[in-house]
């Protein structure tokens, strides 16, 4: 018998996805959402169900995978669960994962244009760029292989000619985060119709990162290591 507490966190993953098209950042069922299981990271993840649409999903609907790649039998999980199980497996910092095809962070993944430090708002991300993966099939080992090379280090990335990825700590925030990468992306391609934009320095962005708390190069562990605090 499901508690409540577990239904509410699959609902969570459903809303997740409602919201994703409500705010214009993915279409249709493209996208994808998942969230841990709980905080033990070893307990596996909710994840979307193939190819339903959001609105037609019921909590009972959220596939259940664990870690070794198995899936319960209530509904096929999303065809992209294979980067999601490998992020949920070597990411422990990673809680929640949305995937999005948005308008502006997957054209300038099909540019093969990663997001530079034009804004320090970059920083929410992990670090002093947003990069673009490698091409890869969509659902296939290969993709997860490079989206996790991509996401060293960082909280979101692109996928090239295909969409984004962002992390949290929970679906909100992940949610946030996608949010905040299609908003740049749109400000990025944007300012690219005018001229090239001035980029700030790293040191800056790692400073912002402090500031957020949201750097993922070691920024917080250098910043201990000289005895300073972080801001």
């Amino acid at each position: 018998m499901m508690s409540a507490a577990e239904r509410a966190l699959r609902q969570e993953v459903i809303d997740t996805c409602i919201k994703m098209n409500a705010l214009g950042i993915n279409q249709g069922t493209a996208g994808n959402a998942s969230v841990r299981v709980s905080d033990d990271p070893g307990d596996g993840f909710f994840i979307t169900p193939s190819a339903i649409p959001y609105e037609e999903i019921r909590p009972e609907d959220i596939v259940t995978m664990d870690l070794g790649g198995g899936h319960s039998d209530n509904r096929r999980p999303s065809s992209e669960w294979r980067f999601h199980l490998d992020i949920m497996r070597e990411r422990p910092d990673c809680q929640a994962i949305v995937h999005t095809h948005g308008m502006f962070a997957t054209t300038l993944a099909c540019l093969r244009m990663e997001i530079p430090a034009f804004h320090y708002m970059i920083a929410q991300a992990g670090g002093p760029t947003i990069r673009v993966s490698d091409y890869a099939t969509f659902g296939t080992q290969e993709l997860s292989d490079t989206a996790l090379k991509a996401l060293e280090g960082r909280k979101a990335c692109l996928l090239a000619n295909h969409g984004m990825i962002a992390i949290g700590p929970n679906l909100k925030k992940a949610l946030a985060l996608a949010v905040e990468v299609e908003t740049l992306a749109a400000m990025y391609w944007r300012t690219l119709q005018v001229g090239q934009p001035v980029i700030l320095p790293d040191d800056e962005i790692e400073r912002v990162g402090i500031k957020f708390g949201t750097m993922g190069y070691g920024a917080v562990e250098k910043a201990a290591s000289l005895g300073k605090k972080a801001p």
